[in-house]
């Protein structure tokens, strides 16, 4: 007995670890020209790859921000300066530093400037409030942070028990030249003192990032010596707990993954200046890797468009501008094909527009088609990925209708669905999509248990979606396996709105769901059961806005008496979702 017992657990593990008739069938689909395996080893670190990149194109313009241009050779010198601070205030190769900031200069001078002084970068998002803010700064440890100074009174609320200790603060105009920069000083003033966008602070520690460039130019910079197994970035994610985890990525993750993108697109972009239109945040991971770094390798040129939402704006921005490339989601897509002057553009340059973070809805698809000439192609990846797992090939998006698809894993990408029972599916079986390759992140930063639940002993990464791959290798997404909601392509977790709301000392249980949205993708909705039953719906949204993120303040509040629930208490977000859809559905 104890024999065969064996023998079937042998095979049941066999089975478990089979390579599925899934594997590396995508390369047949793969365009002509696009290797299979990419040389993860080309450079060493992000810093030797800028190097590279300003040597060959320093005369180039890098970035144009409210109508003034930063050269590759520029963007170089203030780096360095950056850099030349951070070392000489005392941080040391592998500390921490966040980045606050919106498209502008200053937000590639602290990203590689940190970099070459060696430091870990930690994006923040702008408009985190300052409980979001605390949490990031805390977890990370960071010793150092940039600031727009928009947000500088977040900052001030947010520093109590972090271990921030140098502060550069900085506004729109500081780095729109060199100089005197009389534009700069005016648009400022307007900020400050018209429109009253600068809300006071007080940070007496604080300097200004001019003047921290300044004494870093007095400075010889002590070269950083990092490897590629070094960390680069602590990219926040909120998993599907809530509570928002760093996901530790090294030189050689980013590299790889911009190598993969090269790749792929290799044919489809040229030695010509490419200019790409650069809506969609630079502290947000694709647009980081995309736009930041794939199209440094060009050369590229790219337009910081600092406040997508303001459309108008942006097109008065855009008169005397042709861009060959575009990177933005679903709902910003949306938001163009809406803006009569966005569809009155010649987009003869166009070649390449580009989709993530979120699904793209086929309707909004074939409008940008019907509109530009050119379609959308879309991919997948997430912040663990850093971030790019599939694309589409480009050829196709010109030969076949909007079909959906996620695409095909990129070159030295292996991609698996696993089962219910932890055994691999083949061809047309729905699974858990799992990646293992070079762009794979180490881990969450002092988490392993978190850690341990995403990635295997054998470096494959379960991403928590539901998809399934056809004969040509091409993936479908079915269904996000968690309770992760994406709005506008950021991630809102449940558990954290929840949190929130049990805050208020009327309410006794909350649910938090997403719910189908035209314009976002989804929506929040919360379902609460009320202590006090005078309780209103404007009256929790307002205590969520002092709390949270507006992409993740509820839209919708719904009270009931009760909300499903397990035998053990667990509330089921699930059947509410299911509930929601039905309704949908009737109407």
């Amino acid at each position: 007995m104890a024999a065969q017992l064996q023998a079937q657990t042998a095979q049941a593990d066999g089975a478990r670890h089979a390579a599925p008739d899934t594997d590396g069938i995508w390369y047949a689909s793969y365009p002509v020209g696009v290797p299979p395996e990419i040389d993860a080893s080309e450079y060493e670190t992000i810093t030797h790859y800028f190097d590279e990149c300003v040597a060959q194109f320093r005369d180039r313009v890098a970035y144009v921000s409210v109508g003034s241009s930063l050269t590759y050779g520029a963007l170089a010198r203030k780096a360095v300066a950056f850099a030349a601070w951070l070392q000489g205030v005392g941080i040391a190769p592998g500390e921490r530093v966040a980045i606050m900031l919106p498209n502008t200069f200053q937000y590639p001078v602290a990203l590689f400037g940190a970099l070459k002084a060696g430091a870990v970068v930690v994006n923040v998002n702008p408009l985190y409030t300052p409980r979001e803010l605390a949490h990031q700064l805390k977890d990370s440890g960071a010793r150092a942070i940039v600031v727009f100074e928009n947000f500088a009174k977040t900052l001030e609320e947010a520093l109590p028990g972090t271990r921030i200790e140098h502060i550069a603060v900085t506004g729109l105009g500081d780095l729109l030249a060199d100089g005197l920069n009389f534009k700069g000083r005016l648009l400022n003033f307007v900020l400050r003192r018209v429109k009253k966008m600068v809300p006071k602070y007080r940070l007496p520690q604080a300097v200004r990032l001019r003047d921290a460039l300044q004494a870093g130019s007095r400075r010889t910079l002590a070269p950083a010596l990092r490897t590629s197994g070094d960390l680069a970035f602590l990219q926040y994610t909120g998993g599907t707990t809530g509570v928002a985890k760093g996901a530790m990525l090294t030189h050689g993750n980013i590299i790889a993954n911009v190598l993969q993108a090269k790749a792929w697109s290799a044919s489809q972009l040229t030695g010509e200046i490419e200019t790409v239109l650069t809506p969609l945040p630079l502290y947000h991971i694709y647009s980081l890797t995309v736009n930041a770094l794939i199209f440094l390798g060009l050369g590229g040129r790219n337009i910081l468009i600092a406040n997508p939402r303001d459309t108008k704006r942006m097109m008065m921005m855009l008169r005397r501008e042709t861009f060959t490339g575009i990177t933005a989601i679903n709902t910003l897509y949306n938001a163009l094909l809406d803006d009569t002057d966005f569809c009155k553009r010649d987009f003869s340059a166009l070649k390449l527009a580009m989709a993530g973070g979120m699904a793209t809805q086929k309707a909004v698809a074939e409008r940008f088609k019907a509109v530009t000439g050119q379609p959308i192609v879309e991919g997948y990846g997430l912040t663990e990925c850093s971030p790019i797992v599939t694309t589409n090939p480009v050829e196709l998006g010109n030969m076949r209708d909007f079909a959906g698809s996620i695409g095909l894993p990129v070159p030295s990408t292996q991609v698996r669905f696993r089962r219910e029972d932890g055994t691999w599916a083949n061809v047309g079986e729905a699974g858990e999509l799992c990646v293992k390759g070079p762009q794979v992140m180490l881990g969450y930063w002092n988490r392993p248990d978190d850690t341990a639940q995403v990635l295997d002993a054998d470096g494959w990464l379960a991403t928590g979606d539901i998809g399934v791959m056809d004969a040509q290798g091409f993936i479908r997404l079915i269904d996000r396996k968690k309770d992760m909601i994406i709005v506008s392509g950021f991630n809102v977790y449940p558990n954290e709105i929840e949190e929130v709301i049990a805050m208020h000392p009327d309410v006794r249980e909350v649910a938090a769901i997403g719910v189908p949205d035209p314009v976002q993708g989804e929506r929040v909705k919360v379902f609460v059961v009320a202590r006090d039953p005078s309780l209103t719906a404007d009256a929790l949204i307002a205590h969520c806005r002092l709390q949270l993120t507006g992409y993740k303040v509820p839209r919708a509040v719904e009270f009931r008496d009760a909300l499903p629930q397990t035998n053990v208490g667990k509330i089921l977000r699930r059947a509410l979702r299911d509930e929601e859809m039905a309704k949908q559905r009737v109407n």
